[in-house]
């Protein structure tokens, strides 16, 4: 049953604050302060109305064993988009920065029933394939890589320049792109996730992604794509694309926003600010443990849209309207607090639960990992230039990431492998000065006036300089 015409898609009891209007998730105040806001709402049931972005409404569901409900239910609750009924009717702005990641794309993500399977079992025998001491290498190449272009600087935002960069780059060697495809999905994925004019990089995206298919048919390799052309489901070129956009859209995300909320618990330390699970001398996996229940990286998603109207303790969700779950406000539900106390791994819901459950768990804890003892072996003398405190939070209703992760430390000499390399072009991924003042190089001569402009390198191309992989 379709809501009534300006109906919300949560019916709150009498008498609670939420009733008269939804609350932003986008905003810079829900940025700053969310448990507030998740506090809340869990004070008047199981679920809020929200705004995702202007004109996108949803419902949250904050408490951990409504979430298991949902999220274990696929009968009920189903994840294909094309049942939302605003989308569908044109209530729905086509432009609105929160699309791409709730749009209907023919990937197991938001499929359903059969289909669900057989996407979802070409993609985890895929994943299965994948080597974890080659990916543990790539890895710390891609890290030698980028801590090469701060480390002699002595300062750096290790959220834009090694958190963001890192999955964004081995996402290009795990599929296998070839040097100018891999910089436009760099290019294209990063302005999605920070709201970039998201339509043409949508359409960039789609591009590159139906050319590296392409291909990969004529020439596979070792790599995801060509697994997923191989793989018995006989994936169709238009799936091929949507399920590598999934993969990469579920990865890179949520990966930097695991390494740098586990950075940042591990610098502050005792600083006023810091969180209270201090962070001196933790061991990696544990500040990566902490994250997953305190700060999980993908905050708000996995949306499903009821099937019918469903009663959930009293509060009424409406048929074919978005439902997402809070992993953040289920982790931190007070219901919880024997589990809580050891940090159970097996109760937090930051991979998700039921048939939607992260197929790259093991992965994705490996990455961030390396990463993490890469960076901290590699610069021992690592802490943060600003207050924890001072930390900005990027505002946005899925994640929970930070702005910038400025760090100082003792300037040491590069180790490039190819002196010939040249630096990438800059990206939307790195920020404006302070942190990326690059002094010139002495002695460089002017180019001549006649001679054509080269076309400047990305991110991608300029690591396989440095890489030949």
């Amino acid at each position: 049953m379709d809501p009534s015409p300006g109906a919300t898609p949560y019916s709150a009891p009498a008498g609670c604050p939420m009733h008269q209007k939804q609350t932003s998730l986008y905003g810079p105040e829900f940025a700053a302060d969310p448990h507030r806001v998740y506090d809340a709402f869990r004070a008047h049931g199981p679920a809020a109305p929200i705004e995702l972005a202007p004109g996108v409404d949803a419902t949250l569901i904050v408490q951990h064993e409504a979430a298991l409900r949902v999220l274990q239910n696929p009968a009920l609750f189903a994840r294909d988009s094309r049942r939302w009924a605003a989308l569908r009717e044109g209530a729905v702005p086509m432009d609105s920065p929160v699309l791409p990641m709730m749009a209907y794309r023919p990937n197991c993500l938001f499929t359903d029933g059969a289909e669900h399977l057989r996407l979802r079992k070409a993609v985890t025998e895929s994943l299965a394939r994948l080597n974890s001491s080659r990916l543990s290498r790539d890895v710390e190449r891609i890290a030698d890589y980028l801590i090469d272009q701060f480390i002699e600087r002595g300062t750096a935002d290790l959220l834009n320049e090694y958190a963001k960069l890192l999955p964004l780059l081995l996402f290009n060697q795990l599929f296998g792109c070839p040097g100018d495809i891999g910089d436009r999905l760099t290019r294209s994925m990063s302005a999605i996730f920070d709201g970039e004019d998201v339509l043409r990089a949508n359409a960039e995206l789609t591009e590159c992604l139906m050319e590296l298919v392409a291909l990969k048919r004529r020439q596979p390799g070792e790599d995801i794509t060509s697994w997923l052309i191989q793989h018995p489901a006989g994936l169709r070129d238009e799936e091929l694309k949507d399920q590598l956009v999934m993969l990469m859209g579920a990865g890179v995300e949520p990966e930097r926003n695991l390494i740098a909320n586990a950075l940042l618990l591990m610098l502050a330390g005792d600083q006023p600010g810091a969180p209270e699970r201090r962070g001196s001398g933790m061991l990696v996996e544990d500040a990566l443990d902490d994250v997953l229940w305190n700060n999980p990286p993908i905050a708000n998603y996995a949306t499903h849209y009821p099937v019918r109207d469903v009663e959930l303790d009293g509060v009424t969700l409406k048929a074919e309207t978005p439902v997402l779950i809070s992993f953040a406000a289920a982790n931190t539900d007070p219901s919880l607090t024997d589990a809580r106390q050891t940090l159970s791994k097996g109760a937090h819901l930051a991979w998700g639960a039921g048939p939607h459950v992260c197929p790259a768990k093991s992965p994705a804890t490996l990455i961030a990992l390396t990463a993490i003892e890469k960076i901290l072996n590699t610069v021992p003398d690592l802490s943060l230039a600003v207050p924890a405190s001072g930390i900005g939070w990027r505002p946005g209703p899925f994640h929970r990431a930070m702005i910038a992760l400025p760090v100082r430390f003792t300037p040491t000499a590069a180790r490039r492998t190819s002196a010939g390399a040249q630096p990438p072009a800059q990206t939307s991924a790195q920020l404006p000065d302070p942190y990326r003042n690059a002094a010139p190089q002495p002695g460089a001569a002017p180019r001549h006036a006649a001679e054509p402009a080269k076309k400047p390198k990305g991110w991608w191309s300029s690591f396989l300089d440095v890489f030949r992989v």
